[in-house]
């Protein structure tokens, strides 16, 4: 595509690798990224719809910015329990969400074969993080103990709201827990497989 509000793989791979692909949760500044996949590959988005006629689809993205997904020229599909590699062609912004052109994806009939397919890339693609930056799939699974230790349970999933970000946790019930650091998220820490916070268990 010659519009420049276009993103081609081939011209910009170089400038890709060099950017934050992944939203992250982070000491000052929380915020969310993947979903949990696998310990090889990490989620990044979904196809959700066909675009146009010449095999476009439109993309999920669990990246910040939600462009930041077309970064990865090459990815895995996930169709029906089976993993599949694909190549990125081109892609772009387009209004709220994102659309992208995937090799040998070349018709409207192709394009909505792909819908639902979860999208991933393996955790080696992912850029490094500094200390005390996790991705959402690190901290999914975690166990969650308040600082009296009073265990909630286990992280089963993460929210993103206007404000802050919200971890979801399962134990005797479910809790939300706002993902605040340093004054409700006091400690992280992925070997102990923990999470310690400062929370009313009443809450």
């Amino acid at each position: 595509m010659s519009d420049n509000t276009g993103h081609n793989v081939a011209n910009n791979a170089a400038a890709a690798a060099k950017k934050a692909a992944a939203k992250k949760i982070e000491k000052k500044d929380s915020q969310l990224c993947f979903k949990e996949c696998s310990e090889e590959r990490v989620l990044i988005g979904r196809i959700s719809g066909v675009y146009g006629v010449k095999g476009w689809v439109r993309v999920f993205s669990y990246t910040e910015p939600l462009e930041n997904i077309l970064n990865y020229s090459t990815c895995y599909f996930n169709i029906g329990g089976n993993w599949t590699r694909r190549e990125l062609r081109e892609g772009k912004r387009h209004g709220k969400g994102v659309v992208a052109h995937f090799l040998g994806c070349d018709t409207r009939d192709a394009a909505a074969a792909l819908l639902d397919a979860e999208i991933a890339v393996n955790r080696e693609q992912l850029p490094l993080l500094k200390e005390n930056e996790f991705y959402w799939t690190d901290l999914v699974g975690l166990t969650v103990v308040t600082v009296d230790g009073v265990v909630f349970g286990k992280v089963v999933r993460l929210l993103q709201t206007g404000a802050n970000d919200v971890l979801v946790v399962k134990g005797d019930r479910e809790r939300c827990i706002p993902y605040i650091r340093p004054n409700v998220v006091c400690r992280v820490s992925l070997q102990d497989k923990l999470i310690e916070v400062d929370w009313d268990p009443e809450f």
